[in-house]
């Protein structure tokens, strides 16, 4: 059970038989509400739910639907509403993956020795009616790049440098397309502006014009992808794609891109990691030291192993 706008997601996990709408927003607490959804999947006969944010509310539904197992970590005054209430131990599951798949197994001091990476597959009649939306060419390699950041400027990587890498991947013959949100659509036209008029039949401004369905269909076209730490980040690495991965405030020591090719570029300027969404100090110096040939040599590298 996820929201709505995650069934992309959860269609394109080979792993999930399943899924339905959480009908409430995120924030509403509408006890009613959840009470009333929970009671509606009584006859589904569920043996176990485990729920995974650390909210009063989000257990609420699986209480209401007698579900046998209900088991989570502890937070937020739920203990009653779960059977299987586990005491958190941050220290000993330092990444949230391991938090997450520690929950599917007994109670242990330990996370489980291995974990599989996320993987998203697609199939080749969904992605063929996305390229032919957007009237693509598929006639070289392709960058993608991914780079807005929701939670806020200091996760954002400089346009001019996401201009510069791509100038240079352009005149070595690929493509590049920009992937994101409407909110990052003022960002990615600063890159445009900075793109030599040359190769600007070569770049695809995707940027608020896809679904999720989509912009997961044809990323799992590119070659490589650069990526601010966003959810965008995470899709390139569950489809299995080389991801240089940009951090800025953000540390990947929490919810780094679980892949097998991944470049992590980041500073060890004294203040970051901060986790502010703007620059406590005004410098940006954890995004603006981070300069473009240090991207340019993660793809490089890539490329050197093909």
């Amino acid at each position: 059970m996820a929201p709505n706008w995650t069934r992309p997601l959860l269609d394109r996990m080979p792993e999930v038989d399943s899924s339905m709408d959480m009908e409430i927003g995120h924030g509403e607490l509408r006890l009613a509400a959840r009470r009333k959804l929970g009671k509606s999947l009584r006859s589904s006969n569920f043996t176990q739910a485990i729920v995974l944010p650390q909210s009063f509310k989000s257990a609420l539904v699986p209480f209401h639907a007698d579900i046998p197992l209900r088991t989570g970590w502890r937070g937020e005054w739920r203990n009653p509403l779960l059977n299987d209430c586990r005491l958190p131990r941050d220290d000993q599951f330092p990444l949230m993956i391991q938090r997450f798949a520690a929950l599917a197994y007994p109670e242990r001091n330990n996370p489980p020795a291995e974990i599989p990476n996320p993987r998203l597959v697609t199939d080749s009649e969904s992605t063929a009616a996305a390229i032919s939306k957007f009237c693509l060419v598929r006639d070289s390699k392709v960058l993608a790049i991914c780079p807005g950041a929701e939670f806020g400027e200091a996760k954002q990587w400089p346009s001019e440098y996401y201009a510069e890498i791509s100038n240079s991947m352009l005149a070595r013959g690929w493509q590049v397309w920009l992937f994101g949100s409407a909110n990052d659509e003022l960002v990615a036209e600063a890159i445009l502006a900075d793109i030599d008029n040359r190769y600007l039949e070569q770049c695809q401004n995707l940027v608020g014009r896809t679904y999720l369905a989509e912009a997961i269909d044809l990323m799992s076209l590119a070659d490589t992808v650069i990526s601010n730490d966003s959810g965008l980040m995470h899709v390139a690495a569950a489809l299995m794609k080389p991801v240089v991965a940009i951090y800025g405030s953000t540390s990947p020591d929490f919810t780094p891109p679980l892949a097998e090719k991944v470049k992590l570029l980041a500073t060890d300027i004294e203040c970051r990691p901060c986790f502010k969404r703007e620059c406590p100090y005004g410098h940006l110096r954890c995004l603006t030291e981070l300069k473009p040939e240090l991207a340019m040599a993660s793809v490089e590298s890539f490329s050197a192993k093909e």
